[in-house]
């Protein structure tokens, strides 16, 4: 693509490397065949080619952002299949992250927006406030239609994604060390997480229970927090790097104690914001080593586990599982085989969703904020998955589990989570009706040296 920048313009780093990313377009349109909104809407300026189009012109004409231009870059999930489809490797993951720092900085929302978007960012990454707003979504739902007349979408969206019941709270939260039941066989830091350790915290005790039993010990890492994706997505550079840096700072001091096989992370966006901790954070002379060190060392927990001996499974079952790949693993991370080989592995019978690549509509707080698209991707999503019939769906981020469950009568849980049934574990919540079409391994006898010598 063809550019018009000023020498002045391109001296602003942001600019140049904006103008980088546009320069590797080639007009193909071949990302509108995979792009979620264009599909659903059939708008060119709801595509992926439509957007770096008014990014274009907005930052060539260095004019603030205008509501026909942010209107369409709010529509944009961040599903990255754009990118898995282009064939030029146009970086739209870090265009549309510099375009909307640009639309919250210069742009003109109304109170109502920046009201919820200041609420989120205030709430969903702290779990503390998060919980006790759980706690009070069951006064609204009488009020849930009545917010939608009033024109509150995004009100009405909150309290109808809050769970119904009130979650466990998590066995170890940390920070600390859940240690290995046997012989130590490696040491990883876990990101517990913000949302995710509040809507199912049993993700993260089925992680340490599965690496323990595997010889991991799992470091919970004091100072440690939200990972910055959801504000880092709506455009608040400065709290998402805020974040990040906090991040950096508890890891890198854990890992000066001593070797880390990993930091391993068990919700697919956030392990997409920490694996670009060293893109985000290039230009800090403070941080840009360590950051890199962090995103070198980051893997989600289907990567470490793929790897890593974890034994032989003790529960088999002829549960039929459709396994979602949430868009942050497989477009973000491209994480594709692994989850689903770990599964195979453990017995269970897996089967494809159709259109498999589309997003379900999560995309972090996306189904709140923009509930209606949100809602058509999930009913398109649900019924591809209903027309398989299966016993389960099995997926890795926090953000597909909430939103599927919207949408399916069937139980939706975390990858892991079935891992660690199947190896030793609980059964899943949700899954108590299934535990009957398990059955327990034969596993052989435990033979001491002595034994092996006498033989």
């Amino acid at each position: 693509m063809q550019t018009n920048f000023t020498q002045e313009q391109l001296a602003d780093p942001v600019i140049a490397d904006a103008e980088q990313i546009l320069r590797r377009c080639v007009h193909c349109g071949l990302c509108t065949a995979t792009c979620p909104t264009y599909v659903t809407l059939g708008d060119e300026r709801d595509s992926p080619r439509g957007r770096i189009y008014a990014i274009k012109d907005m930052f060539e004409k260095g004019i603030d952002a205008k509501p026909e231009v942010s209107t369409h870059i709010d529509r944009c999930l961040s599903c990255f299949s754009c990118m898995t489809t282009c064939p030029s490797g146009v970086d739209y993951m870090h265009l549309v992250e510099i375009a909307r720092n640009h639309i919250e900085k210069t742009g003109k929302r109304s109170f109502k927006d920046r009201a919820v978007r200041k609420m989120l960012a205030a709430v969903v990454p702290h779990p503390r406030r998060f919980r006790w707003a759980l706690k009070a979504a069951p006064l609204g739902r009488p009020m849930v239609g009545a917010f939608r007349r009033l024109g509150l979408p995004e009100l009405a969206a909150m309290i109808e994604l809050a769970p119904k019941t009130a979650a466990k709270k998590a066995r170890f939260i940390g920070p600390g060390r859940a240690a290995t039941e046997g012989e130590r066989t490696g040491r990883v830091i876990l990101l517990a997480g913000c949302a995710q350790q509040v809507l199912r915290p049993e993700i993260n005790d089925a992680t340490i229970r599965l690496l323990a039993r595997g010889g991991v010990d799992v470091i919970v890492s004091a100072g440690a927090g939200c990972c910055g994706a959801l504000t880092g997505h709506i455009g608040m550079e400065a709290a998402a790097l805020e974040s990040a840096k906090r991040n950096v700072d508890a890891w890198t001091k854990e890992i000066a104690k001593g070797p880390i096989d990993a930091i391993l992370i068990n919700a697919s966006g956030c392990g997409t914001t920490v694996k670009d901790y060293g893109h985000l954070l290039a230009r800090d002379p403070e941080y840009a080593g360590r950051a890199a060190q962090v995103s070198a060392l980051t893997k989600d927990v289907s990567e470490f586990l793929a790897t890593h001996d974890i034994g032989a499974p003790q529960r088999w079952t002829s549960l039929k599982v459709a396994y979602h790949s949430a868009c942050s693993m497989q477009h973000g991370q491209r994480i594709t085989r692994e989850p689903k080989a770990l599964l195979k592995k453990a017995g269970y019978s897996l089967l494809d969703i159709p259109e498999g690549h589309l997003c379900c509509g999560s995309a972090g707080v996306y189904n709140i904020l923009q509930s209606k698209i949100a809602s058509q991707l999930l009913e398109r999503k649900a019924g591809h998955i209903k027309a398989l019939r299966p016993d389960l769906v099995a997926t890795g981020n926090i953000g597909c589990i909430s939103q599927l469950s919207n949408g399916l009568e069937i139980p939706v849980v975390h990858t892991v989570e079935l891992l660690d049934w199947s190896y030793g574990g609980p059964v899943p919540a949700g899954m108590e009706g299934l535990e009957q079409f398990s059955t327990a391994v034969p596993q052989p006898p435990k033979r001491s040296v002595d034994d092996y010598i006498s033989a």
